[in-house]
């Protein structure tokens, strides 16, 4: 695997992130690590953030770590994960504003061909236009 920037999917259930995340490695292949992340502690739709950090370690890269997110509690948990991991890991680390699926499809196909975390956000987030 090349040094890219990563994905990490976080959706209030653990079904949908974890297809949005395989849809990602059909599509774009292996080359871009990708983690997936759903669900309450109890095992309920809903999110943690622990398991957002841990996601987020998961696929860590030194290029950087792009978040997609599908409802409001799952970008307030994505940024209480970032404040926590804080210093310089934190600023390696962008909440992209994009559709999950659509979103993380872009992101890492701009990921593959070794962009920076800016461009993959930006690709990520054109989408919406």
């Amino acid at each position: 695997m090349t040094d890219t920037v990563s994905i990490v999917i976080v959706s209030h259930s653990p079904e949908v992130a974890s297809g949005a995340a395989d849809m990602v490695r059909q599509m774009v292949g292996e080359e871009v690590r990708v983690a997936a992340c759903g669900g309450n502690p109890e095992g309920g739709l809903g999110t943690d953030v622990g398991k957002i950090m841990e996601a987020i370690e998961s696929v860590w890269s030194e290029k950087g770590v792009a978040i997609l997110v599908d409802l409001g509690g799952a970008e307030t948990n994505s940024e209480m994960a970032i404040e926590m991991i804080g210093g310089a890991r934190a600023e390696k680390i962008a909440l992209c504003n994009a559709p999950i699926v659509e979103g993380a499809v872009m992101a890492a196909t701009e990921a593959a061909g070794g962009s920076d975390l800016q461009t993959v956000k930006a690709t990520a987030e054109d989408f919406q236009s």
